[in-house]
This record gives structure tokens, sequence and C-alpha cells, in this order.
């Protein structure tokens, strides 16, 4: 259809909002995407609905919380019925094309026990053509590219494997031959052979661990001149804050984040060198998302290109000396969301302060195409906010889960805190004034105030907090009964035949 607008949807894989608007903001050079942000919408107070990686994109591409499509963990399948953002398209006439990776286990029932599909959770969400397989484990395209170039490459891990004796030296492959480079390049090329009209899911892996980028992004920043991360103090108080805190810490080493120094010591100054390699490692991505941007606008493509820019998750880089995003601090959930719509323009360079969740993701670009947001959705539309307009009853507070244990094989925190599977797993719930922590298992709850001294004080159990957690931990209740599963939720089977009511809208409180 060759008046059907293009669509590129973006996800950078674990990045941290703060890079944008934020403590790291002043300390990172991305010119592009704050080029973007003045000639779009942004969402500032955006948060991921869980984590890790293939939860949250579960999240994102069906527009479920966890608790709702139970993909909780990366391994956990996807029923494959289940409606996304790819199938929803298809009714559109669009063809779903991934450049990149989905992260979704799929659903056994399809497959033989010894297909391949069911031996890796990185494989591809249903609806969607997978045009270059770009996923972290299994990235043959782009190693066949560094082989035809020359490079002796080692199996993964050790292709990302600094080249050198420091924590700080290059990658094995060049800037012109990296994994985020090979993605763009592959992109413009496709797309400059297709008739307008396409669809285009790009997900880049950086700047997610690994902790490795190719000159000259790798020695971008002085990691002397960046501010050092926020804790309530050392290790030991951050581990006596709580039981799951303190299995936290012990389970996830500064090591873990950088192939080839299983001894690497989380001192100062090796700290502030991974922080530094992280903001190259987004200024790298910065670069080549600017290359495609470049391309749509040269091609005559930018002002028929819905756009959306966005991230998985966080990344606590350091903060309360936690690493990765398996645990409860806003950090790990935080992340930028970015909107244009060449057709709303009034609003363009404008922020948006109020809450919004992943979920809602698939539901906006579902209508601002003009089609049917599914039942089974639990996000609401944010084209309302393009247009300049607040929905009057839209949600006052932001929810997400993490699922940390692991029902055939325990992880490190389950096996710390003594927890089955179906324990191990904490809620979260953010107002503008309060955050409440609430854990399955039988774990004290934290509550953090926003206004105040935020996540470096727990006032939970303190004189004066009860009756805030009590009215919090209600909210939360009422959040997950005014969210079940919603496949036929709005559904009635009638004398009249199958009628169908209206969805709500935005509310979540």
């Amino acid at each position: 259809m060759a008046d059907r607008r293009n669509v590129l949807f973006v996800i950078i894989d674990q990045f941290r909002a703060d890079c944008l608007d934020g403590a790291l903001a002043a300390h990172v050079d991305l010119p592009n995407l704050r080029a973007l942000m003045q000639d779009a919408v942004s969402f500032t107070n955006h948060y991921s609905v869980c984590a890790p990686c293939g939860p949250s994109r579960a999240s994102i591409l069906t527009g479920q919380y966890a608790m709702n499509h139970r993909a909780v963990r990366n391994g956990t399948p996807l029923p494959h019925d289940k409606p996304n953002l790819a199938t929803e398209m298809r009714k559109g006439g669009y063809r779903p094309l991934l450049f990149g990776y989905n992260d979704i286990a799929q659903d056994p029932r399809r497959y033989d026990p010894n297909d391949p599909a069911v031996h890796t959770y990185e494989e591809v969400m249903q609806g969607f053509q997978e045009v270059v397989e770009m996923r972290l484990e299994e990235s043959w395209p782009w190693r066949a590219d560094l082989r035809a170039k020359g490079y002796d490459l080692p199996p993964y891990p050790d292709i990302f494997r600094p080249s050198g004796p420091a924590v700080d030296d290059p990658a094995i492959y060049s800037a012109e031959d990296s994994d985020t480079a090979f993605l763009a390049n592959s992109l413009i090329r496709d797309l400059a052979a297709r008739p307008p009209g396409w669809f285009a899911h790009v997900t880049f892996i950086r700047p997610h661990p690994p902790f490795v980028v190719p000159a000259p992004y790798n020695r971008m920043y002085d990691p002397a001149t960046l501010p050092r991360p926020v804790t309530v103090g050392d290790v030991a108080s951050e581990r006596a804050r709580h039981p799951f805190l303190n299995a936290y810490l012990g389970s996830k080493s500064i090591a873990s984040n950088v192939e080839g120094f299983p001894d690497l010591e989380p001192d100062d100054e090796t700290i502030a060198k991974l922080r530094a390699i992280y903001l190259g490692l987004a200024s790298e991505v910065d670069h080549h998302l600017g290359r495609i941007l470049d391309f749509l606008k040269d091609s005559g493509q930018y002002e028929n290109t819905l756009l959306v820019v966005t991230s998985d998750h966080g990344e606590m880089l350091g903060d309360h000396h936690a690493w990765g995003k398996m645990t409860i601090y806003d950090a790990a959930y935080h992340i930028p969301l970015i909107i244009r719509d060449p057709s709303m323009t009034t609003q363009f360079g404008q922020t948006v302060s109020h809450p919004t969740e992943s979920v809602d993701v698939t539901p906006t670009i579902l209508d601002l195409l003009g089609l049917q947001v599914p039942d089974t959705a639990d996000g609401s539309s944010l084209a309302p906010f393009l247009r300049g307009e607040t929905p009057t009853s839209w949600r006052t507070h932001t929810f997400s889960e993490l699922d940390f244990g692991n029902p055939v094989s325990k992880t490190a925190l389950q096996s710390e805190l003594g927890l089955t599977a179906d324990e191990s797993n904490v809620a979260i719930l953010r107002t503008g004034e309060h955050t409440l922590v609430h854990f399955a298992a039988d774990l004290p709850q934290m509550l953090f105030d926003r206004s105040g001294d935020g996540e470096l004080c727990d006032l939970a159990g303190t004189p004066g907090a009860s009756q805030t957690q009590f009215d919090l931990s209600r909210r939360m209740l009422s959040h997950r009964m005014r969210n079940p599963e919603g496949m036929f939720a709005n559904t009635m089977i009638t004398e009249k035949g199958v009628q169908t009511g209206a969805r709500a809208t935005g509310s979540n409180s």
C-alpha cells in the first residue's frame, strides 16, 4: 500500500533514562537522541513493567503485565496465541520485519522436543519475520561478516573480550565492524530497497553487557569526570538493608559485566571505568541511530515514518553497589520513551511527566495506525498526549514485577533466600510520592519517599509509615484485581450474539 505510513520501532537494550534526563545526562554525548527529542514527544516518567530482556519484551510487544503473559523469565515460554504487535500489524497489511531479536521462548506445545526452537530462549515472537538475526549468543550473520573481513574469531562469549590486558581496552573488532554498526548497516541496506509502507522493529543489543566497545568509544569518557554511583554506604550497609538485597549483591559481581576478568575487584577506579564504557556503548548506538535517521531524511521517508524509540529495562551500573537489572531500584526500570508521529507536530519538543509504562507502547503504535488494540492489552494508547491532551482517567502510578527464581534449576538468589520459584517474585508500585516494594515470600516490604530521600532511606516499619504501607498495599491489590488477563473480559455472549464493550483507557489507579 503506497499510502501507508512506515513504522520504525527501536529498542535500545539496557538503556537508562537518566542518560537523557538525569544524573548521567550531562556526562554522555547523545546528539542524535537529543535532536530527536526536540523533534518528537518524550515521556520522562516511563517505566518498564518487568525485567529481564525476555519478559520485558514480552510485555512491550503484547501490551501485557508479566502477571498476565507469564513469560516471566528468560526461557519461560510465551503462549503462541497471545496477540502481539506483530500479529496485529499483520491485520493492517503490514509485514513485521525484525532486525535483531525478541528473546521469546517458544510455546513447546507447537514443537517436537528435538526442534532447535525449543533449545534456546533467543527465539522470535510469533508474527515477526526475522530479516537480520542479531542475537547475543547466536549472532551468526554478524560473525560471518567479521570472518569474511579476515577476523580470527573466538567463540561466544570471548568475541566480546577486550583486546588487551586492561578492562577498558577496545574490542577485537573495529568501530566500523561492530555488532551495532552491522545491525544499522543491515537495516539501511534493506530499507533502501523496500517500497514505502514498511514496519521495521530494530533492537540494538548495546549498551547491554558484556561491557566492551571498539575505539574510540572505549575511552571516549574520562572515568574521573563521571558522577559516582548512588549508595547508602559501603557494600555491607547495602546488604544489611534487606534480605533480598543481601542475596542479590552476593549473587552478581562486577566481574560478570566483562569477559576475561574473573578476578575484577569493585574498587572505585574499576567501577568508574565500567560506567565510562557503558556510556561509550550508548554513544555508539546514538551514532548509528543518527545514520538511520539521516537515511530516512535523505530518502524522503522521515515525514512518512512513525518513529518510536525506547528501552526494555535499565541498568544499575554500580548504583547501590548493584549491576544488571534483577533488582528493585528505579535505575533497573526507568527507561526513555520518544515518539515522533509526523502527523502530530504541535507537541514536538515537549515532555510528558504523567506516569507511563512499557505496556503502553504496542497500544500506542496500533492506535496511531488506526488498528484495533486487542482486549488482552493492559496498556493504553499515548496518542492523547501527542495531541497535547491528558485523559481524565489516566493512571497515577506505575507497576513493575520481577521473577528471580527458576522452577528447574534454582537461581543463586532463590537458593540464598530458601524460596520456591513461586515465592521468588517481587512487585513494585510507584506513585508520585512513594514506592512500595512487596515480596511474594515472607520478606519485609520496603517503602521509599520519592519526594524525600528516595531509595536512600527505607521507611517501612518506621513510626508513621504503617498507614502509607497499608494504603499502597491496598492499591497494589486493587491494581492486580483490575488488570486480570483480558481475552474475553469485555465480551459477552447474548441472545443477540457476541457483543463487546469498550476498553478502559489509561486507568489503573
